[in-house]
């Protein structure tokens, strides 16, 4: 079993930057892939950005460009650098750890991101 912890959420600017940490405890494997995804009030979860076990990331494209995902295996954790926030960009994000090979998938419980003047 995997557990999932996040963590950097809060209100901002318009224009201002946060970052988001995600940990993963538990059973890890070598082989996962991480994602934030975000979820508004009223509106679908959508995914925000990936990150495999290699490094390579993607991005969705609301984001690309402003928000920048990294993470440190040998901590087991994941940031999400999130730079130019507009008011759209709030909502509830949350860390998401894969397993490739043996399926596991945890969800963290979220934290608020709330972008405002």
């Amino acid at each position: 079993q995997v557990q999932v912890v996040e963590s950097g959420g809060g209100l901002v600017q318009p224009g201002g930057s946060l970052r988001l940490s995600c940990v993963a405890s538990g059973r890890i494997s070598r082989f996962n892939v991480m994602r934030w995804y975000r979820q508004a009030a009223e509106s679908q979860r959508e995914l925000v950005a990936t990150i495999n076990f290699n490094g390579n990331t993607d991005y969705g494209d609301a984001v690309k460009g402003r928000f920048t995902i990294s993470r440190n295996n040998s901590e087991s954790t994941v940031s999400l650098r999130m730079n130019s926030l507009k008011p759209e960009d709030t909502a509830v994000y949350y860390c998401n750890y894969q397993g490739v090979l043996d399926g596991v998938d945890s969800w963290g419980q979220g934290t608020q991101v709330t972008v405002s003047s």
